[in-house]
């Protein structure tokens, strides 16, 4: 099986013109970077990955993750991961409550709370589960949102901008936990963003739209 995400002559168009494009391979634990001017339909070629495209776009090509041709499968199907620049945390549920969101159903409530609680410990968040997401720092909840997306298990991962509402030094701290998470566990990625330093961090190659 040949693993990684594989965008086939993805394209997306807009009112029948060609809004982006990107044919590539991304194999695990590899970090592409796209990098263009607003409205250069970045975010839009990663709404087409996870099957979030809006109406008023249309799409060609075909979309593989780990040799399966994803395209027509629903978003919670597709095994696809992605952080967005707010971390969208539930307010109304607790830290605990918001990462068992990310867990399949099924398993007895004790094997989700250790779930959860191995998620936190993952993240140095030891004993959070019971706290409101309202007390967290922003980089407490950079890290519970990225731990509820990875116990979704994906295959892949897609980020779009979450790093620029972080301060510099919080920016590099999350940088490294979420590009070091990716490679550990054999992640292919694909970022959208226009930092070149979050480019730099990320180490790979760099397709500007």
């Amino acid at each position: 099986m040949d693993k990684g995400l594989e965008l086939r002559g993805l394209t997306v168009r807009q009112n029948g013109t060609v809004l982006a494009a990107l044919d590539r391979r991304i194999g695990p634990g590899e970090v592409v970077t796209l990098m263009g001017p607003s409205g250069s339909g970045k975010s839009t070629l990663l709404s087409a990955i996870i099957g979030t495209l809006a109406r008023d776009f249309g799409m060609e090509g075909r979309v593989h993750l780990d040799g399966t041709d994803i395209t027509d499968l629903p978003p919670h199907k597709r095994k696809v991961g992605i952080l967005f620049q707010d971390d969208l945390l539930f307010p109304h549920l607790s830290v605990g409550q918001n990462l068992a969101f990310g867990l399949e159903p099924g398993g007895s409530r004790a094997e989700r709370r250790a779930r959860v609680e191995g998620a936190l410990t993952e993240v140095g968040l030891e004993g959070f589960a019971d706290r409101d997401p309202a007390t967290l720092s922003g980089g407490q909840r950079a890290r519970v949102a990225l731990m509820r997306m990875l116990l979704a298990e994906p295959c892949a991962l897609l980020l779009d901008e979450p790093f620029s509402r972080l301060d510099a030094e919080l920016r590099q701290q999350v940088r490294d936990l979420v590009f070091g998470t990716a490679r550990q566990r054999d992640l292919p990625v694909l970022m959208v963003t226009h930092d070149e330093e979050d480019a730099r961090a990320a180490g790979g190659d760099v397709v500007r739209l």
